[in-house]
């Protein structure tokens, strides 16, 4: 990972929790300066500066809007002042559900949009801005940085309800390719990661039965995936450069059925 520089630095979106949180710590065992970018805690929600504070002087809480640009400016540059920006990863998301046609009527359009906007907006801002960072960085080996997103397999097998939720996961996985086609003259990668289901904060929320239910339908492992599942992933693609304009489905082969 990166063996030319004696330190780098990395940006997480939705670091503070989940498969974003697998990552931050996976990075930081690596060397890496992470700047986790998440929402400010709230009165009633665990403290996610703590959360941070807990992996020591190499992790770093951002609090703010992923569809701040303001933000993603400030998250770069908190980074680039520890080394680097080699490595960002987008993980921050919603999947508020919505049918097209539900008891109360059709699917309001702010909603819809809401998702989106964080989704979509976030995972676009947040690339750009340190896109930008890493063309300015040495190559090593052939990389100047790399960016890695989320999708998910609701880009593909959408369920009823899913309309916003796999809109959003779809244009994510959509833009991988161009974007990659786009930074490849900057020696800049990007790849996303399409989850199954995962155990996540948006999981932990169902009752056991559902979340057991849920675990039979992925055939091997017949579980349900692990956030350090995901964080190997990440690992895993940053240190194979051959890893570019893909989408990979990290889903232990289910596919879903319409709900």
């Amino acid at each position: 990972m990166f063996n030319n520089v004696s330190s780098f630095s990395a940006i997480v979106t939705g670091g503070a929790s989940g498969l974003g949180l697998a990552t931050t710590k996976m990075l930081v065992a690596a060397g890496a300066h992470v700047v986790v970018v998440d929402l400010p805690d709230g009165e009633d929600s665990s403290t996610r500066a703590d959360v941070i504070a807990e992996l020591g002087n190499r992790a770093q809480f951002c609090p703010g809007d992923v569809t701040n640009p303001e933000i993603a400016g400030r998250a770069v540059q908190l980074a680039i002042t520890e080394g680097p920006l080699r490595v960002a990863v987008n993980c921050a998301g919603v999947a508020t559900p919505g049918k097209l046609v539900g008891r109360n009527g059709p699917l309001e359009y702010n909603r819809f949009m809401k998702v989106t906007e964080i989704n979509l907006g976030g995972t676009v801002n947040f690339m750009s801005h340190a896109a930008q960072a890493m063309k300015d960085n040495e190559l090593d080996p052939e990389d100047r940085g790399v960016l890695i997103n989320t999708a998910s397999v609701a880009a593909y097998d959408g369920q009823i309800g899913q309309i916003a939720y796999a809109a959003s996961k779809g244009a994510v996985a959509s833009l991988t390719l161009p974007a990659a086609r786009e930074l490849a003259s900057s020696q800049i990668r990007v790849v996303t990661i399409a989850p199954g289901l995962f155990e996540t904060p948006m999981m932990a929320g169902l009752p056991d039965e559902a979340r057991a239910a849920l675990a039979t339908k992925t055939p091997h492992p017949a579980r349900l995936g692990r956030p350090d599942d995901y964080a190997t992933m990440v690992r895993q693609i940053i240190d194979n450069p051959m890893l570019n304009g893909e989408v990979i489905r990290l889903d232990g082969s289910v596919r879903l059925e319409p709900k």
